[in-house]
């Protein structure tokens, strides 16, 4: 089969919201490759040693490659993409000069290509993500996450989401009701099982994103303890029989509450989110921009949060807010 690619080189910031725009229009598949400079700073927690660059794209630079079968009305695709791009500067996103590509390409060239990309990767001292399809011997005190995210999403090692995992693991004790906004593949639903969430309530508003979640908890042998729901942020609860979440996994106020996505989403639904956590509660967001830090955290305190703990991993920056 053949498949048109089109390609944006932009910002890495700029990347999440320009695979959301290739998804929108129908994209087959959307793959981001960041620069692989030296000079940009890499974890090296577990001994990694990086000898040379993973590509020649500058650092801070990005290309996203989104993929269209034949008959794909490519002309307007291309034209509304390119508006969508320049709007992003009013959201104060740097784009940097963006340029644009479209080739044919076959199927085998890309379908499964990136999978040798994608090996075991040990996110802290605990969880490890690792491929369905790569053999792995884990050591006793390791959780390993199995994952196959598709085309459709990442691999869970984007500084956005390796934020979110490190935070989880810090401020989950065993015991608690989670509920996930914007899944996924489900990557941090799984993880806060495995940390020993309770039960997790994993939401997200496109469907191949809650079919892919839903495969991967029957993957980690997790179906009965992840409850995957096709939810716009948090009307989940107001559309559901009881209204407190019961038959949906979780017994409202719960515990934490983790969103991996754009700063102004997490703006969005901030109070819905105060209301479902418990005193003392904790709301984990990342998927934050630098420029949008200040943005977030004084959404964060008005709506009643204390901002405990911020992570930061090249622009982007993880919080942990807190129910007064």
């Amino acid at each position: 089969m053949r498949w048109h690619e089109i390609t944006v080189y932009t910002t890495e910031q700029a990347t999440e919201m320009i695979s959301n725009f290739l998804h929108e229009f129908g994209a087959g598949g959307v793959s981001i490759e960041e620069s692989g400079t030296l000079n940009k700073q890499r974890d090296t927690s577990m001994g990694q040693f990086y000898e040379h660059p993973l590509n020649d794209i500058p650092e801070g630079f990005a290309e996203i490659k989104g993929y269209f079968l034949e008959g794909s009305p490519l002309e307007a695709i291309m034209t509304e993409l390119k508006q969508l791009v320049e709007g992003l500067t009013e959201f104060g996103i740097d784009i940097g000069t963006p340029a644009y590509g479209l080739r044919e390409v076959d199927e085998e060239d890309w379908a499964n290509a990136w999978k040798q990309y994608f090996k075991p990767t040990r996110i802290t001292e605990r969880l490890t993500i690792k491929p369905t399809w790569e053999e792995y011997e884990a050591s006793p005190e390791e959780l390993i996450l199995e994952l196959d995210p598709g085309m459709a999403f990442g691999t869970g090692t984007h500084a956005t989401t390796s934020l979110c995992l490190k935070t989880l693991e810090e401020v989950i004790q065993g015991g608690e009701d989670v509920i996930d906004v914007g899944t996924g593949s489900g990557i941090l639903a799984i993880a806060a099982a495995k940390l020993g969430a309770r039960s997790v309530l994993a939401v997200d508003l496109d469907p191949v994103a809650v079919a892919s979640a839903s495969e991967n908890a029957v993957l980690n042998g997790l179906d009965d303890r992840i409850h995957v729901k096709l939810s716009d942020l948090l009307q989940v609860f107001k559309e559901s029989e009881a209204g407190h979440g019961a038959d949906l996994g979780v017994t409202l106020p719960v515990k934490i509450v983790v969103a991996n996505i754009l700063a102004e989403v997490i703006l969005l639904f901030v109070d819905d989110v105060y209301k479902v956590l418990t005193p003392d509660g904790y709301y984990v967001v990342s998927g934050v921009i630098q420029s949008k830090e200040k943005d977030v955290e004084n959404g964060l305190l008005a709506a009643g949060f204390e901002v405990e703990a911020v992570r930061r991993d090249g622009e982007w920056v993880a919080m942990v807010a807190r129910k007064r």
